[in-house]
């Protein structure tokens, strides 16, 4: 009798293991009819829509080469209209120092770091200015430095109130970061 046991409770684990390994081949049978089409009509549906978003990047890339030109055309433009490193200086100081009288600001550093940009006739100069005045004349300087023929990129600016006067209704003391391209020698 243990003997008939034995053998029972080894049979029995034998096709236990045998329907557990048939459920595991269902299940994945079941898993990839699931994730593919099931009849041709979604295939082909499935495979026009690949091809319309395939010519629409055609399109595009079509619409950028004919742009191209156009884009060359306006960077030389934005290139040629720098001002050349020889005199640049020169003529951003006297802008700015223009622009901070009109909004009666008063320019009390102003420094220059110019850099190459490789493969380009364009050098980038980094600037930093201190202006003091009222709240209102330095957005109106901001403002006119966004009107300006010259390209100023304004990266960072913080304000505090102006170290003699603490009250918190004088002038602001402000630190501006900016840049402004020229074009090389």
């Amino acid at each position: 009798m243990p003997r008939d046991f034995t053998l029972q409770k080894r049979l029995i684990l034998a096709s236990l293991g045998l329907l557990v390994a048939a459920d595991i081949a269902l299940a994945a049978y079941s898993w990839r009819l699931a994730s593919s089409p099931h009849t041709p009509k979604q295939q082909l549906a499935q495979e026009r829509k690949q091809l319309d978003l395939l010519r629409a990047d055609i399109r595009r890339a079509q619409d950028i080469r004919d742009k191209m030109p156009k884009t060359r055309e306006d960077c030389d433009k934005f290139e040629h209209s720098l001002k050349p490193a020889t005199f640049g200086y020169s003529s951003i100081a006297t802008e700015l120092g223009a622009a901070a009288g009109k909004a009666s600001l008063r320019i009390d550093d102003l420094t220059f770091k110019q850099k190459g940009i490789p493969n380009r006739n364009m050098d980038i100069v980094d600037m930093d200015a201190t202006v003091t005045g009222e709240y209102t004349s330095v957005v109106r300087f901001l403002n006119t430095l966004q009107r300006s023929a010259n390209l100023y990129e304004v990266d960072a600016l913080s304000v505090t109130a102006d170290s003699q006067n603490r009250t918190g209704n004088g002038p602001v003391r402000v630190v501006l970061h900016m840049k402004t391209y020229f074009r090389s020698a």
